[in-house]
């Protein structure tokens, strides 16, 4: 494989990356829409909606820090560096 296909390779898995964000937020906001509204419905005196929202809103950050923040801190960039020390080291 050569250095263009690798750029391409590497830029296909970011935009498959971002691609699942999207959809993982879309999935969110969506669940979580109809969690507030069934408890509005069912039982608005007590407001347990925002356990989930919670829960899934720190998958939510996590999933976000891994597409966007610092590289992604285990993504390619990160592999590659780790193969290449340990090739260094061997």
């Amino acid at each position: 494989m050569n250095e263009e296909e690798k750029k391409y390779q590497r830029a296909r898995e970011k935009v498959e990356a971002l691609k699942g964000f999207y959809v993982h937020i879309g999935g969110y906001i969506t669940i979580n829409l109809l969690l507030f509204l069934i408890n509005m419905i069912v039982s608005p005196d007590r407001l347990w909606f925002f356990w989930p929202l919670m829960g899934w809103g720190i998958a939510i950050a996590l999933h976000a820090f891994r597409v966007f923040g610092a590289g992604g801190m285990f993504g390619t960039d990160w592999e590659e560096r780790k193969i290449r020390e340990f090739l260094e080291n061997e």
